[in-house]
């Protein structure tokens, strides 16, 4: 398929456009539930809020699993949750845990899992929660869910071992990819584990990136590249591996992405970068981490390794001052924009960009062993 502009090259421009066409171009859910989640996150947090449960019961360790998206949400969380809980919190995927799970159950007090999901319905989904009450039942597990109807939602209802927490219908999002569902459950899990965001705030400054930052964003998508590179530490490692995953997934494949951090972009991935490429950087607001990340992009004009570039927190192309933990929402929300305006400019379609089928908004059934 030939390579062409978008027809619109702002978010007013975009909504502007009647639901019908929008449908037809293929983007209108992907576009709605993208700019549904400032609104989405207030919902969220007072559901949440008001659930009951929390993370703190327990003496043992938390293990966050999903898979894709929902284990990156894991990922993002992870040092934050472990810095509030004060307990020992891993991110693992789903499908780690139903291939190796003994190797997750360490000994001492029995501790907590969080399963996190959009639809519920993923084989690993109810795979990883029906292992552990079948050779982990002193666990405890929390499901945190977007979809009442999914398996997650409505097979554990009798099982006291077993609390649901279930977000908003709209975060439940129709598009192949997550957007206002992962920062969601993003919201949800950094609830439950006590770390509360000021979460107003944060959602006005999604909306200040809708209007302000957008034109930024919007060049860098439209602009060809070969491949991207997403940096990021700490919280925003998570937040860089979704971004990439959304390049990769609205692009269907034809743009190759990977995460990395700073630092481990000097132990074999800068080989990747060129002057085709684009590099997407999470710069951190905090010391040390902000001077290996101004070091690392001096060594690359050093070296005359000189990508086109994002760089993505203060000071930058799209610039916000937050300490990293909340940084990491707003770094998946730019990420969200890219690749959308990215796969408009292929021409594709950003509901459900994979032309021949190859993946899915769930998961294809397959066996549990």
């Amino acid at each position: 398929m030939a390579h062409r502009e978008p027809a619109v090259k702002s978010l007013s421009e975009l909504r502007g456009v009647p639901e019908s066409e929008q449908r037809e171009r293929g983007y209108f859910h992907t576009l709605r539930e993208i700019l549904q989640q400032p609104d989405t996150w207030l919902e969220t947090a007072a559901a949440v809020s008001g659930s009951g449960i929390s993370l703190a019961r327990g003496d043992g360790p938390v293990l966050l699993t999903g898979s894709g998206s929902s284990h990156y949400v894991g990922e993002s969380l992870e040092p934050l949750l472990a810095d509030a809980l004060g307990r020992p919190v891993r991110a693992v995927p789903a499908g780690a845990l139903l291939t190796d799970g003994p190797s997750y159950i360490l000994e001492g007090p029995p501790g907590t899992l969080v399963s996190f999901a959009r639809s519920g319905d993923s084989p690993e989904s109810c795979g990883v929660v029906d292992w552990f009450l079948e050779r982990a039942p002193d666990w405890r597990q929390v499901i945190v869910t977007c979809n009442r109807e999914g398996a997650l939602a409505t097979r554990y209802t009798d099982r006291k071992e077993v609390s649901l927490v279930l977000l908003p219908d709209r975060t439940n999002d129709r598009s192949l990819v997550m957007t206002s569902s992962f920062t969601n459950l993003w919201f949800a899990g950094r609830i439950l584990g006590g770390f509360v965001p000021d979460v107003a705030s944060l959602a006005r400054r999604a909306e200040s990136i809708f209007e302000n930052d957008v034109s930024s964003i919007f060049e860098a998508g439209a602009t060809a590249f070969e491949n991207a590179v997403y940096l990021g530490g700490g919280a925003r490692y998570g937040a860089a591996r979704e971004a990439a995953l959304k390049m990769l997934e609205m692009t269907d494949g034809k743009v190759p992405t990977f995460a990395e951090s700073f630092l481990g972009l000097r132990h074999g991935p800068m080989c990747a970068l060129r002057e085709t490429s684009l590099l997407v950087g999470f710069l951190s607001a905090e010391a040390p981490h902000r001077s290996y990340e101004r070091d690392l992009l001096k060594e690359l004009a050093d070296k005359d390794v000189r990508p086109r570039t994002l760089l993505v927190g203060r000071g930058g192309d799209v610039g916000f001052d937050l300490e990293d933990d909340d940084a990491a929402l707003l770094d998946v929300v730019v990420g969200q924009l890219l690749g959308f305006f990215r796969s408009l400019a292929l021409g594709l379609r950003p509901d459900a960009p994979s032309a021949k089928g190859v993946i899915s908004r769930v998961v294809r059934r397959f066996d549990i062993h």
